[in-house]
């Protein structure tokens, strides 16, 4: 059946126009109302949020790196500085394209392809936020030709503040050490903004370290107008840094240099103490880094130069250096002889050797000194002596006198690390071998062999100590409160004047440093050699004679050198130790280094005479003599390998003699 057609009609058409136009109308009204709600919460409610993101795409706020405080001697002569610079960084969360940009910054600065490969493992390595130095130090010209192309560059940040500055360079570089980037590892501990700020440094090493929230200050800022391309349109306000505080030392600028100087090209060490105050006036370690190198960022090869040096120039002889002291512990011997009641008056017959079971003891005297009391024996530094002396007392009377001395003792000083050496007695033996101690180990103890080790900084307060007859405590920083100085020793004073007296006598008298005097009228030196052992020397090679620790064997076998010293004689002002590593002689080496060093505190102008002519010798000051070196070893390093040798062909001639094997009839050459 056919359904019936719908009827349209005007009143239809027109309530269905209607009921659309309402429904549309209504959609439309809501959309509206939507858009004006949200415009309106926008507008209000998110008014300020919005603000200071249009305000933060006009103005740029930037922190201010602060200047470091300086690092000054007991005479405000200036040790670390600040000065201006110009450096350029990356920043790597900016960076579009790191091949083109290095590209032009490597032409634009003269990088070489060293500091490309550093800059490249510097962006592998870096976290997005964290700078990559491109170039520090570097002059007016290249930081500008960088600076105007900055809009072309993403990533590019050039910069100009303040660097660190040590005028003494490598003198002082293991006294204050040096300052660098914060690592990835520094910020993520505090989140601190600065610590990703391009030019801001933290102490690495020394004193720049240990003493960093002193010396670090507190950041400025700035706020920049720029563009939307980032270009700069005015400066609207700045708020200064605060500078961080000077630190002043109880070093003495002038004697830490001419003291690292006189060390030449030898490994080792001086320390200079104040018998007064106990402040350490020198503490020079060489060789040693340039801390301006490590500050503007060290390149791979002069790492490699340093690391791979024997003389281990990256190390702080002075507090890290444990050495046998040697004949320089013979006046704690003597202490400990005479608080045991031995007459300083009895003698011992020295004819070069003491016999102990089926092993001898040798003198460093072959033929004996003949018949010594006390002050004889510290004199003429006789090994007999004190063995027969340190066998009747016993090592625990020896090592208690050692440490009323400072050895094995640690000090508060301001440093990353310290090695406090071993005096050794029964129960140490007992507690770390589980093993009895023997006669032998009493002998070898005596003196300053054996188990027994020190660090040069113990040694000049041994020598402090005996000097003043106070427990001195050594002090680096001046302008902090201390206590009181140093009670009394417990130690009988007229056994202190005895050794005293006897130590004069090893400079002033017959004794083994005489070229060691004093070169200034009317101050006289007392002072101990000291010559340690580094390996032991066994009877077959005794037998077979010839140099044990001298020049005949390599430098790494021979003897060490000390000398410990005081002066003047009467009322003494200063003390000090020097330690010369493989130097041979405590007499021929170390003695007359310290009596250069302490003529510089009476005499400077005939001190630095003498340090004139030596230098001439040596080929210049430290820093030519570094560049020197460092020309030599790259020289070696870039020179072609020695072409492979040739094999010779079998002789053609059956009945030619054949050449002697090696160890037969042959002679090997050198």
């Amino acid at each position: 059946m056919k359904r019936p057609s719908r009827l349209v009609t005007a009143q239809s058409q027109a309530f269905s126009f209607t009921r659309r136009a309402f429904v549309l109308g209504a959609a439309q009204g809501a959309v509206a109302t939507l858009l004006a709600g949200r415009m309106a919460w926008l507008s209000i409610a998110e008014n300020e949020r919005y603000q200071m993101l249009s305000e933060s795409n006009r103005v740029q706020l930037t922190l201010v790196p602060p200047r470091r405080g300086w690092i000054v001697d007991r005479h405000g002569k200036p040790i670390a500085i600040n000065r201006t610079s110009f450096r350029v960084d990356l920043i790597p969360d900016r960076l579009r394209d790191p091949d083109r940009i290095i590209a032009e910054l490597r032409q634009l600065l003269a990088l070489t392809a060293e500091d490309v490969e550093r800059i490249r493992e510097g962006l592998a390595k870096a976290a997005g936020y964290q700078p990559v130095p491109v170039l520090e130090n570097m002059d007016y010209e290249r930081f500008a030709a960088v600076s105007v192309r900055q809009a072309e560059l993403p990533g590019v940040a050039p910069a100009s503040g303040n660097a660190r500055y040590y005028p003494a360079g490598s003198a002082v570089g293991h006294l204050v050490g040096y300052v660098g980037p914060a690592s990835a590892a520094d910020y993520e501990k505090t989140r601190d903004p600065l610590f990703i700020t391009p030019g801001f440094k933290v102490g690495k090493e020394g004193l720049e370290k240990t003493m960093e929230p002193w010396l670090r200050g507190t950041a400025g800022a700035k706020r920049t107008e720029v563009t939307a391309r980032g270009r700069l349109v005015r400066e609207l306000t700045t708020r200064p840094e605060v500078v961080g505080n000077t630190l002043q030392l109880t070093i003495d600028a002038g004697l830490q240099e001419y003291a690292a100087r006189r060390l030449g090209d030898n490994s080792g060490s001086v320390v200079v103490i104040d018998t007064e105050t106990g402040g350490i006036l020198t503490m020079a370690s060489m060789p040693a880094y340039d801390p301006n190198s490590f500050s503007d960022g060290i390149s791979h090869s002069e790492w490699q130069m340093l690391s791979g040096n024997d003389h281990i120039p990256l190390m702080n002889k002075v507090m890290q250096g444990l050495y046998p002291p040697g004949s320089t512990v013979k006046p704690a011997t003597a202490l400990a002889v005479l608080e045991a009641g031995i007459d300083p008056a009895e003698t011992v017959l020295c004819t070069g050797s003491y016999r102990l079971g089926t092993g001898l003891f040798h003198c460093h005297k072959r033929g004996g000194h003949g018949h010594l009391n006390l002050n004889g024996a510290i004199a003429q530094s006789c090994d007999i002596y004190f063995y027969t002396m340190g066998r009747r007392i016993g090592i625990d009377r020896i090592a208690a006198v050692a440490r009323k001395l400072g050895l094995g003792s640690s000090f508060p000083l301001p440093v990353p690390s310290q090695r406090y050496g071993t005096v050794p007695d029964t129960e140490w033996k007992q507690r770390k071998y589980k093993a009895d101690w023997t006669v032998a180990d009493t002998l070898n103890a005596t003196i300053g062999q054996g188990y027994m080790l020190a660090n040069p900084l113990q040694l000049a307060v041994m020598a402090a100590r005996i000097a003043s007859g106070r427990a001195l405590s050594p002090r680096l920083i001046a302008n902090r409160r201390y206590p009181p100085q140093g009670d009394p020793l417990d130690i009988d004073p007229e056994h202190l004047a005895m050794i005293r007296q006897a130590m004069s006598d090893v400079v002033n008298g017959a004794g083994t440093a005489g070229r060691s005097r004093l070169p200034v009228e009317g101050v006289l030196m007392a002072g101990k050699t000291g010559t340690a052992q580094v390996r032991r020397i066994t009877r077959a090679e005794r037998a077979r004679g010839g140099k044990f620790g001298g020049m005949g064997v390599p430098w790494k076998y021979r003897d060490h050198a000390l000398f410990i010293c005081f002066a003047p004689v009467e009322n003494p002002r200063y003390a000090a130790a020097v330690v010369i590593e493989h130097g041979i002689s405590g007499s021929g080496t170390a003695g007359p280094i310290a009596r250069d060093v302490l003529t510089y505190l009476y005499d400077p102008a005939k001190a630095m005479a003498t340090l004139a002519a030596l230098e001439e010798e040596w080929g210049g000051d430290i820093a030519t003599r570094m560049r020197v070196e460092a020309d030599r070893w790259r020289a070696e390093r870039s020179a072609p390998p020695p072409p492979a040798p040739v094999e010779a062909s079998a002789p053609a001639d059956k009945s030619a003699s054949p050449t002697p094997a090696p160890g037969a009839d042959s002679e090997p050459r050198e």
